[in-house]
This record gives structure tokens, C-alpha cells and sequence, in this order.
């Protein structure tokens, strides 16, 4: 690992005593100090450079610096791949689950916050989006409905075709609400012409957040950072968190409550939240590839896949349903107050 990084930390005036590998992250140990050097793709990251400087500049610093190479770079190209240099955080600060998620959601708004900027958007864009998604969600209906057709008529149905029979209501209730929910968009939206947008993390993720001794929490790995609208940031991050056993997982309602303290969505980008969220593309996704495989599968496997995702559709449906009822307690009081003034 020395032969390898050397001529990189060269570049950064740095003599390596010891180089640890983790994965893509090198772990420099040196008479200087101890640095993380991360090795990337070298067509998609110089992009991420740009995006982190442009972060600087608005005055976000809760991420982890990048340091420039003695001749002023931020990235070295050595041997086809890109290598970026920063400083390594221990991350041994132990903050419990619920202090770390909710400084993640604020550092998360503050960074959409700083970022923010409105953008043009023609009701021909709004439209051929809406159009490409109730494309595909019929094409997801119809396959479904054919699945459900075929496992009915199996004499031996297997295990993973009675597990979907068994779900397959809750299934077609998730898709019912999400399709409502992206007629509301498409009928809330009708008459704007701009859009908000915000630079993502493009891997928001508890464990792209880490911490350093005095408990400050600073992002990571923003190499699949890029602009769009601030709910794409938001979907992966509770689509990982919620596929545990269903449980009630009030603490996401408080974590998206958080975030919408310090960066309220707006009507618009509510109801697309809640439709992409409530959307069960994972467990249909799912079905698909076990039909497309037929019965050449190791079906144990591909049950245990399918609870799990079911789970996260149930844990979904829990978050999405005390959203909706938080909204509708919060437009009632306001209702009240407006008529009582």
C-alpha cells in the first residue's frame, strides 16, 4: 500500500509511515498527522470537487475538508484513478442514535438551506414527467395483475407465491395511495413555472455522517453529490432506515420533522414525497425478478427478501400515514386560529 499511495502524498508534501487499507479509504499514518486518502473513479469525480468547493463558498462546514496538493489541486489523477485528500476523524465520539440521526437531519436542511435556488420549469417538463411515471406504475399494475392470476392457479403454489398472494392487497393499497398522491402534484402544480432546487449528498446515509472528538457531526463521501429537488436526498435514506421488523418507527415521523424545522418542503414537494415514498417499487422490483427466474432460485432466499420488503412497506405506510395526520392536526389548528382572529 506505500509502493501504491506514495507518489500520491507526495503531491501533498507528505512522507507515509504507515498506510492501512479500508476499502476504497486509505488510512495515512504520518509525522504530520494521520489523513484519509480516497481513491474514486476518475470519469465521475472531478465533478464532486466542484460541488464541495461550491458548499465552502455558501458557508457550509460540516463536511470534512478536502486539502489541496502543494501545486494547488484538489484531486490527483495517478494510474487512471482520482485520489482526494482529507483529514481522518476518528468518529469515537459516542452520541446515541437519537442525537446523531437528528443533528444529521439538521446539517442535512442546513445544507439544502445554503444551496437552495429556484429554477425554470415548463408545464411541458411537469407534464412529460407525470406521464412517464403513471407509465411505468401501469406497467407495474399490469404485471401484477397477471402474477397474481398465475399464483392462484398453481395447484402447489411455492412459498414465495403464497407469501405474495398473502401481501398482495397492501400491495396494490400502497400503489392506490401513491397514484393520489401524484394527481394531487400534477393538479397543485399546474400553474407554476419554477422549481426549488438544492445541491444533494447524493448518498445521504448515517453512515456518511461522522463525528469528530467534541461531538460535531461532518458529512462524507460526496461524490454522488449533484442539484435536484431536496426530497431526492430525503427517499433513500428512509427506504434503507425502514426496512426493519414493522414496528412503530415514530422516530423517523421526528427526524423528518426535524429537517422540515429547519427546511420546510413545500406543498409540492410534500405530495411527491409522500407518493415516491409510499410507492412499493422494492417488493414489486422483487416479484418481478422471481418470476422472470421462475422456480431457478434458491427460494428460501427470495422469501426472506420479499418479508423484508414488506416490512418496509408497512413501516412506510406507518411514517407516511402520521405525516398525513400531523399535516392535517397542523391545517385544522391554523383553520381554528384564522377563524377565532
Amino acid at each position: 500500500m506505500l509502493a501504491e499511495t506514495a507518489p500520491v502524498l507526495r503531491q501533498y508534501g507528505i512522507q507515509p509511515d504507515f498506510v492501512e487499507s479500508y476499502g476504497r479509504v486509505y488510512k495515512v499514518y504520518s509525522k504530520t498527522g494521520q489523513y484519509a486518502l480516497k481513491k474514486i473513479d476518475s470519469n465521475t469525480g472531478t465533478g464532486f470537487i466542484r460541488n464541495v468547493q461550491y458548499l465552502f463558498q455558501r458557508g457550509f462546514n460540516r463536511m470534512v475538508p478536502v486539502y489541496p496538493a502543494t501545486d494547488g489541486r484538489y484531486a490527483i489523477l495517478e494510474k487512471g484513478s482520482l485520489y482526494y485528500l482529507m483529514p481522518w476523524l476518528p468518529n469515537g465520539y459516542k452520541a446515541n442514535r437519537s442525537d446523531e440521526s437528528q443533528q444529521f437531519f439538521r446539517e442535512l436542511a442546513r445544507l439544502h438551506t445554503l444551496s437552495a435556488a429556484e429554477v425554470d420549469i415548463g408545464k411541458e417538463d411537469r407534464e412529460r414527467h407525470y406521464e412517464a411515471v403513471v407509465k411505468q406504475w401501469e406497467k407495474d399494475e399490469e404485471f401484477l395483475d397477471g402474477f397474481i392470476e398465475s399464483c392462484e392457479n398453481e395447484w402447489y403454489p411455492s412459498p414465495f407465491q403464497m407469501l405474495f398472494c398473502q401481501y398482495y392487497q397492501d400491495i396494490r393499497q400502497a400503489m392506490g395511495y401513491s397514484r393520489r398522491k401524484l394527481d394531487d402534484w400534477k393538479e397543485n402544480t399546474a400553474e407554476l413555472t419554477k422549481a426549488r432546487m438544492v445541491m444533494l449528498h447524493g448518498k445521504s446515509s448515517l453512515d456518511h455522517f461522522v463525528f469528530d472528538e467534541r461531538g460535531y457531526g461532518y458529512f462524507i463521501n460526496f461524490e454522488g453529490s449533484t442539484n435536484g429537488s431536496p426530497i431526492r436526498d430525503l427517499l433513500p435514506f428512509f427506504a434503507e432506515r425502514l426496512r426493519v421488523r414493522p414496528r412503530k418507527v415514530e422516530e423517523h415521523v421526528e427526524w423528518l420533522s426535524t429537517y422540515q424545522k429547519h427546511f420546510p418542503l413545500r406543498e409540492d414537494e410534500k405530495l411527491l414525497f409522500k407518493s415516491y415514498m409510499a410507492y412499493p417499487s422494492a417488493i414489486i422490483r422483487s416479484a418481478q425478478s422471481y418470476h422472470a427466474k421462475e422456480r431457478n432460485v434458491f427460494e428460501l432466499r427470495a422469501v426472506q427478501k420479499f418479508q423484508k420488503l414488506y416490512w418496509q412497506l408497512k413501516n412506510t405506510e406507518y411514517v407516511v400515514m402520521r405525516v398525513e395526520e400531523i399535516e392535517k392536526q397542523r391545517g385544522e389548528a391554523e383553520a381554528s386560529q384564522s377563524a377565532s382572529s
